[in-house]
């Protein structure tokens, strides 16, 4: 007893010291614009539940018990999926990061583990699909980001009594949550170290045990352990944690789900949007996340890129999902989008790669990118024949139309900007004003 207690005396003056003192390493910090800069993801939601076509919450959404569930195992085999084709794909839309799902809340892990045998290597298939991505990846230089579930629907040691999901599926016996934690490192230690260069780690599950209202928390994450080692495994590697609330002491980037920073118009991101910390927001195609044979509400490329705009003029990526089948195929809707707007980000990419939002306000017509003496007003209401600007960040040398170079009469004074619109061809997505400041 008494061996325990220094050990768990240890452990806190460990984690309130990792809590008071992070400070990210010059790598970290680098990484940190790498991603700021880079603006569009791709996130991919993939497992065992594709097997049944009701995406990503089917185990729990129908309460299917553990020893049922763990049967989609066994009919897991997508023996059409391509590393190559999925990546080169996300590069051709214009994308510069993957984020993957390598355990989703079904507790499916998508890699070779020691540690579970509801694993990729136990189905038919029998291939790493973590390290066939992440390979692929660092062949096409693409960054990849590991998505990760923090709660789980299959392990007994998981605190599913005090979780807010998950009681449906036949569990009984309650396990040791220390063991469960532990579990957690060891499978992170693994990705972090087994794949190489891992560009950023996903989380997602920590609202399970809040309360729906209150958000107090059930039990201790111990999240300062867990990201002071991945900081440890991989100093550059970035940590974001979907947990809907302010961001913790240890996390490199802050993400919004279904919601543009400070909107909260999913019910989801409760947080402020931070003003130290880079901001992504993710989205779907259609309305769910794993792929959903019911679900054709597909969005149009118009809406999409609205999307993104409106992200980056929030200062903010754009993550956007797509749910592969079970046989490895990316349905062809998906696919056809990403190609419409690969094309839009090969002719428009400029005024959203590398650029930041918030230097002036986003207005009920548009948002503003700014990337060093260059503004980018991206107009996304066509019926404006003139636009009244204020908080240009400087004096205007030049103001044209992007993708033509035709001049834009312009008048400015000390407080704003006053651009003449009349017998300007407006663009049917996004008519972009490239103004460049002396």
């Amino acid at each position: 007893m008494k061996k325990l207690l220094i050990c768990i005396f240890t452990a806190i003056i460990v984690t309130n010291s990792y809590a008071q003192t992070y400070v990210p390493s010059p790598a970290n910090l680098e990484a940190r614009k790498q991603f700021q800069d880079s603006k569009f993801g791709l996130f991919i939601h993939w497992g065992v539940f594709s097997v049944m076509g009701h995406a990503e919450w089917v185990m729990n959404n129908e309460n299917i018990p553990v020893k049922d569930y763990t049967k989609l195992m066994h009919f897991f085999n997508p023996t059409q999926f391509d590393a190559h084709a999925w990546v080169s794909m996300a590069k051709n839309a214009g994308m510069k990061y993957i984020t993957l799902i390598t355990r989703h809340h079904d507790g499916f892990s998508m890699w070779d583990t020691k540690y579970s045998d509801f694993n990729i290597m136990n189905t038919p298939y029998h291939k790493d699909v973590v390290k066939m991505i992440v390979d692929e990846c660092h062949k096409q230089d693409m960054k990849i980001f590991l998505y990760y579930s923090l709660l789980d629907w299959r392990r007994d040691d998981y605190s599913w009594k005090t979780g807010r999901t998950g009681q449906g599926t036949g569990r009984i016996k309650q396990g040791d949550w220390i063991d469960y934690t532990g579990f957690m490192e060891n499978q992170l230690t693994e990705l972090l170290t087994n794949y190489g260069k891992i560009d950023g780690i996903w989380f997602d599950g920590y609202w399970d045990q809040t309360g729906p209202k209150d958000k107090i928390l059930k039990v201790d994450w111990h999240l300062p352990e867990i990201y002071e080692l991945i900081h440890k495994l991989q100093p550059q590697c970035l940590i974001g944690n979907n947990h809907h609330i302010a961001p913790i002491t240890g996390e490199d980037f802050q993400m919004f789900e279904k919601d543009l920073p400070g909107q909260n118009k999913s019910g989801f991101s409760e947080g402020k949007p931070s003003a130290e910390l880079s901001l992504e927001t993710c989205e779907t195609m259609n309305n769910s996340w794993g792929f959903n044979i019911k679900d054709s509400k597909y969005k149009s490329v118009p809406q999409l890129i609205h999307y993104m705009v409106n992200a980056a003029g929030r200062n903010a990526n754009f993550l956007l999902n797509v749910g592969p089948q079970p046989n490895g195929v990316i349905q062809q809707e998906f696919r056809d989008t990403l190609q419409e707007v690969g094309k839009w980000m090969a002719k428009y990419g400029a005024s959203i790669y590398g650029t930041r939002g918030n230097v002036i306000p986003v207005q009920d017509w548009g948002v503003f990118t700014v990337k060093e003496k260059t503004v980018f007003v991206h107009l996304l209401d066509a019926s404006k024949s003139s636009l009244i600007i204020e908080g240009i960040p400087g004096k205007i040398k030049s103001c044209v139309l992007m993708g033509t170079n035709q001049k834009i009469v312009y008048d400015q004074n000390k407080s704003q900007a006053i651009l003449n619109l009349k017998g300007v061809r407006m663009n049917d997505i996004d008519t972009i004003i490239q103004i460049t400041l002396k």
